[in-house]
């Protein structure tokens, strides 16, 4: 007989998470473990947030980076988003602000183990977000943004952004990065030679 999994509560969740060691997202009663990112993972999520950051600071606009966990509309579902923004007033979930209720931009920087999951579940989970307007998905082995942006009528439009001599214009925060500053310092693989 198959062991019964036990769902826990998002608060349950929550006060787990306030003191633990290592991140977890909540899924509808589930812990999922989070692995550690790689250091050029690291640097593209660095400079998304550090770009921001510089953007934002004399303005009404906030940056958070993965420590933020990010609330699901239904409760049911928190995430740790690479880089979130907010224009105007953060909202969160408790006085301890360590979650985010009504994030603008969410930034995932896209890994093999994790593409898939980003591209699909994570997406719609987040599209349960009413304030939910701009979603950049950022490869780390190319130098290649995706862009998400919500339309008037709830579709969303895809734009990709490919080359370093190229730019993403973030439309809802008003404001754009250059894909050489997304990838500083990031080293690439040698071309093979064929």
């Amino acid at each position: 007989m198959a062991a019964e999994l036990k769902l826990i509560s998002p608060e349950e969740y929550l006060a787990c998470e306030r003191v633990a060691e290592y991140k977890s997202e909540y899924v509808n009663g589930h812990i999922l473990a989070m692995a550690g990112g790689s250091k050029r993972h690291n640097r593209v999520a660095g400079s998304v947030f550090g770009e921001l950051y510089i953007l934002f600071k004399d303005t009404q606009c906030e940056v958070f980076n993965s420590d933020m966990k990010v609330r699901v509309s239904s409760s049911m579902k928190f995430h740790y988003p690479d880089v979130s923004a907010v224009c105007g007033e953060a909202k969160f979930a408790d006085d301890e602000e360590d979650v985010l209720l009504n994030p603008q931009l969410i930034v995932e920087v896209l890994s093999p183990r994790t593409s898939a999951y980003d591209r699909g579940k994570k997406f719609q989970y987040y599209q349960e977000i009413s304030s939910f307007r701009e979603y950049l998905l950022i490869a780390q082995d190319e130098p290649v943004v995706e862009r998400y942006v919500k339309q008037a009528d709830g579709n969303w439009l895809y734009t990709k952004i490919a080359g370093l001599e190229n730019s993403v214009e973030l439309l809802t925060l008003n404001c754009r990065i250059a894909l050489r500053d997304i990838y500083a310092k990031v080293e690439w693989p040698a071309p093979s030679e064929t």
